[in-house]
């Protein structure tokens, strides 16, 4: 079993019963681990945006049809980026399961007899990477809720040496307690690879999730002039060092409350 998933799994009756505290309390289960697939797609010769979103709607009503009310999906838009694999996508097609039993029951139906939604998929992109995470979330979205539309940041992060996941997420809760205070309504996760990958020169990524640019611009705000990045390096520093955020537009195609 991938080495990331036996951290999680291994750790999660500690952050259930009260050492990732940010965790325990955000969920009635407790520790809940979301599993996550990633596309990174190119549009084909004279294709672009408007064949995704023509796509986009075929999708959700092929999935109506099938019943599929635990599963979210979104498309992922390049916004802030710079050189390398970021740039070598034009959009990201993302999956979410409420559990993973539902997201691989779609796969099977989906391979089982796509109804020939795939020849359409090769009509307009093509797509060279599919991957899957994990999923732990530290700070809610308001009220809990799934995302729909939103803004998203991916950083890549490693452990500093002599740091756990289990004092991760102590840092983490009280980090998101702070933010909490300081009126932040951005949800954190943290996603750990579980397929698809092999060659990661991350341990985890790290996703902040807002409304909009203004949200995440009160919370820059905040970080800066508002000195958060003092409590940063009190909390998160010592623990974990992390590359300069990516940001990408998410337009909802498929909604499922998913936690």
């Amino acid at each position: 079993m991938n080495r990331a998933l036996v951290t999680l799994l291994a750790t999660g009756a500690i952050l259930a019963i009260g050492s990732g505290t940010a965790v325990a309390e955000n969920h009635e289960d407790g520790f809940k681990v979301i599993p996550v697939d990633m596309y990174a797609c190119t549009y084909n010769e004279n294709k672009g945006p408007e064949d995704l979103d023509a796509y986009a709607a075929k999708f959700n009503a092929w999935a109506d049809a099938k019943g599929w009310n635990d599963i979210s999906v979104w498309t992922l838009t390049p916004y802030y980026f710079g050189p390398g694999d970021n740039s070598n996508f034009d959009f990201i097609w993302m999956v979410g399961g409420k559990t993973a039993d539902a997201l691989g029951k779609a796969h099977d139906t989906w391979v089982a007899g796509n109804d020939g939604l795939q020849g359409e998929v090769d009509e307009f992109t093509s797509c060279a990477g599919h991957s899957n995470y994990a999923s732990v979330n530290y700070k809610p979205t308001p009220a809990g809720k799934t995302p729909e539309d939103s803004i998203i940041t991916f950083s890549d992060c490693n452990y500093n040496k002599g740091a756990t996941f289990e004092a991760l997420g102590t840092a983490m809760d009280a980090w998101s307690a702070y933010l909490g205070e300081k009126g932040s309504e951005a949800g954190i996760f943290h996603w750990y690879p579980v397929y698809g990958g092999g060659g990661e020169k991350f341990d985890f990524k790290w996703l902040e999730v807002r409304g909009n640019f203004e949200e995440m611009g009160r919370d820059y705000e905040m970080f800066g002039n508002g000195r958060g990045f003092e409590k940063h390096g009190e909390l998160i520093a010592p623990l974990v060092t992390c590359d300069a955020a990516r940001v990408y537009r998410a337009k909802s195609r498929r909604f499922a409350q998913l936690r």
